[in-house]
Parts: C-alpha cells; structure tokens; sequence
C-alpha cells in the first residue's frame, strides 16, 4: 500500500513538472538555469579527484573541456563558429569576449584553444568545488584591490603568460550584461595586461541570446549562438598610455559585430 502510494506521488509529481517545464515559461527558465549550475556543480565534484592528481596544471582544462561540452546537447543550444583560424597563433595571448550570462561558458569551451585559462573573480569561490578545480586547472584569482596592487597583479601575471606560454580569457565589461542589446564600457584590465605582456588581443563576439534566453521575462528555450572571432590586434610597441584607445577600438570593433550577428534578434524580444 506505501509503496503503490509513493508510486503514485512520483508519477503525478513527474506528470506534474513536465507540464509545468511545457506551458509555464517561468518554470522552464529556472529549471534550466538550475540544471546549468547544477551540472557545473556535479562535474566540478567528479572530476576533482582527477584534477587533483595532476596538481595545479593548465592542462586540466582539458578535463573540464570534456564535462562541459555535453552540456549545450542537453540544453538544446547550437553554437556555429566563424574565424577560428585566428585562434591558430604561436605563443601567448589575450582574449577578450562579451559577457551575457552563464551559457557564455558553453561557447568559450567550445573555441578554447590549448594551454588557455581564465581570469575570474574571488566570487567563484561561492560554487565552493567549481572553484577548487578551476583553480588546479590554473584559473588566475583575482580580487578588488587599490590601483598600484592591480598593476603588480598584471604584471605579474604578464610574466607568467608570457613564459609558461597561457593564452587568457577575460570578459572586459566586468559584469554579466543581461538586460541591454549592446555592450557595456569596456574596463581597461585586460587591456593593460596585454600591452604589459606585449602580446595580441583578440576579440570574440557572441551574438545575442535575446530569441531564446531573457532573464527579464524569464525565457530559457533552446536556441541558437553565432560566434565571431575577429582577427588579433597587435600591441607591440604600445605603453599604458595607448590602453585607453587600445580599448575603445576593440569596443567598436566588437560592437559593430555583435549588432552584425545578433541582427534580427530585437524583433524577437
């Protein structure tokens, strides 16, 4: 008798969420959104024995390359990329991206290219084993610190990408931009670890999540992201002093193209 009870609660509690997950929009954006941190959270405690043998190492990005790429499978998100062949340079680099929310990370993983990691804020540390194996797969720290502390971090972090030969993934606009069709000032961080480095900038563009991810009206659907991977922008040469040009031309240089690939998602708001 419990047990056929039991049943019976678990088929109308199914029954109950796929309809939910079917006709409530509201439903659906928050399971997806929960399954997204959820998967990152669960992989993250999987995988932190394998990552842990290896010690702090870049190439464990390889292992969550490997974990995350089903993801946008599950989630139904097509990614199409264009300009990959920039990514083929010898030796280290910068590269810069949009940031829209969490599902950028299925994009990044996707195009990321060897001996690469990301610089992050001391705020990946609330998803407590994300940020332990992000930080054994060489994941670069950061915090909130006084102007002359930030110019020695990117220094020192210079000289690290330039003689263990990183390629690193910042995200310029400092925050996720999930409201606005455009894109938020740049900050000059990156920039100035670049031109430290001497080391080219690349700019990556993802189209607009608008069609099918909206937090403001809480849409999460399948959908589809283009990625453009603009061509490198030199710095040899370049002093602190050009970073603000440096930077504004990457913006419109970005800018232009997101408008350019996200074209005809406005009517779709």
């Amino acid at each position: 008798m419990a047990l056929s009870l039991a049943l019976t609660n678990f088929i109308l509690f199914f029954v109950g969420a796929r309809l939910l997950y079917q006709y409530s929009n509201t439903f659906r954006y928050y399971f997806r959104v929960c399954f997204l941190i959820g998967w990152m959270l669960g992989m993250s405690l999987l995988v932190l024995p394998v990552v842990a043998l290896r010690g702090r190492n870049v190439a464990n990005m390889r292992v969550l390359r490997f974990v995350m790429l089903p993801l946008k499978y599950i989630l139904g998100i097509k990614i199409s990329v264009q300009g990959a062949l920039n990514l083929n340079l010898e030796g280290p680099y910068v590269m810069v991206a949009n940031h829209q929310s969490n599902v950028d990370y299925l994009g990044m993983i996707q195009i990321l290219p060897g001996r690469s990691t990301l610089v992050v804020t001391k705020e990946i540390f609330y998803m407590l084993t994300v940020a332990v194996v992000c930080w054994l797969s060489g994941f670069i720290i950061t915090e909130d610190k006084k102007a002359a502390d930030r110019a020695s971090v990117r220094a020192a972090v210079a000289e690290t990408m330039v003689r263990d030969n990183l390629r690193i993934w910042l995200f310029p606009e400092g925050t996720k931009n999930y409201y606005t069709t455009t894109l938020l000032p740049f900050q000059h961080g990156a920039f100035h670890l670049a031109v430290k480095a001497q080391v080219p900038v690349i700019p990556v563009v993802m189209s607009s999540y608008r069609p099918f991810f909206n937090k403001k009206i809480q849409r999460f659907t399948t959908g589809e992201v283009k990625i453009q991977i603009l061509p490198p922008m030199k710095t040899e040469g370049l002093v602190s002093a050009d970073v603000p040009e440096l930077t504004e031309r990457v913006r419109e240089a970005m800018l232009s193209t997101f408008h350019e690939i996200s074209e005809g998602t406005r009517e779709q708001e």
